[in-house]
């Protein structure tokens, strides 16, 4: 089966970990090219690069090679210290390289899928420089995607687009083409998600394909971008950027910790409410599981941006996914050998 995963950040490389361990799977995962914060913002402006940070998780998260722990942190490893270098990744470092050695950051990522073992392909949605342009329910804007993701300001987006023209990626658009599904999420409704979204030529081909999509929605609600939205909102606002709806709908019900939650609450964030339901949503099916990750979230050295503290498991996120495809696949299946008969 072909499976594309759309979005960004740590949400998608927990649906790509998860995925990975299946050997019948086909990966295509399409990132985001926005980012425009942290250590790549000097990516951008100093060496005229594209953002590096989503196709670098990506890379670690398909690679072969991460039974050999010491490799992954390797490559993961933040320096906290040093002129020129402190909050780049050794990662970005070598992919920069790469991209001089190779001539392009598109042959800098086959590089680096060779070196990884990567399992799948890793695609920019746009190789072309863009930025986010955020307008909000008052009339003001934001422009660049670090400024909108760290918004302090209790107001909500309603258009998100980009300051450019770009043309989307042609390989992300062959394969969203040939996908039997599409795993949009999790991660930042907008900043992570419908950046990829407003990319013109994404919305028209996720529109075109046959393959279904499923949206994976957030666990807890963000100041600046989903602060007093439930499920639906979400929902209906990947719908309005797509323009047809989605098939699949995953939903977390297991239960956040006592002393995550409490420090969600401080800050004023709160877990969406289910309100899903087949009047407002028909045609719509929703799995509901316990996809909570239990592992700590530790704060790494010389990293200076905000991160979630509760995260989705990749083992149970691609347990729950497969078994989706595998569903849907054998239903087909079944259904063309009784056509046939």
């Amino acid at each position: 089966m072909n499976i594309t995963t759309i979005g960004g950040g740590t949400g998608t490389t927990a649906v790509l970990k998860g995925l990975r361990e299946y050997p019948d799977l086909n990966l295509s995962a399409i990132v985001s090219m926005t980012d425009d914060g942290g250590s790549n913002a000097s990516v951008r402006d100093e060496f005229g690069l594209l953002p590096l940070s989503d196709l670098r998780k990506s890379i670690i998260a398909l690679s072969g090679r991460n039974k050999d722990e010491m490799f992954r942190k390797l490559f993961m490893y933040r320096f906290s210290k040093g002129v020129g270098i402190s909050g780049h990744t050794l990662g970005n470092l070598i992919m920069i390289a790469l991209s001089n050695l190779t001539g392009s950051e598109v042959e800098a990522i086959k590089a680096c899928s060779e070196l990884f073992d990567i399992k799948g392909s890793i695609i920019p949605v746009t190789l072309d420089k863009v930025r986010l342009v955020a307008e909000y329910s008052d009339g003001s804007k934001l422009i660049g995607e670090h400024l909108i993701d760290e918004s302090n300001k209790d107001k909500r987006i309603v258009k998100l687009s980009v300051s450019s023209k770009p043309k989307a990626n042609e390989e992300a658009v062959n394969a969203i083409l040939k996908s039997d599904f599409i795993v949009i999420g999790p991660g930042d409704l907008y900043t992570s998600l419908i950046a990829n979204l407003v990319i013109p030529g994404i919305p028209e081909v996720l529109r075109e394909t046959k393959g279904k999509i499923v949206y994976i929605s957030n666990l807890m609600s963000k100041l600046g971008e989903t602060r007093g939205f439930n499920h639906s909102d979400m929902v209906l606002e990947i719908q309005k950027y797509i323009g047809r709806p989605v098939d699949y709908l995953l939903i977390n019900n297991g239960n956040i910790p006592k002393e995550v939650m409490d420090i969600y609450k401080k800050d004023g964030e709160a877990p969406f409410k289910d309100d899903i339901n087949s009047k407002t949503f028909p045609g719509l099916t929703v799995i509901r599981s316990d996809l909570i990750s239990r592992i700590k979230i530790k704060k790494k050295k010389g990293d200076e941006l905000k991160r979630s503290l509760i995260r989705h498991s990749d083992r149970k996120i691609g347990s729950e996914l497969y078994n989706l495809f595998r569903k849907n696949h054998f239903a087909l299946f079944s259904w063309l050998v009784k056509d046939i008969n």
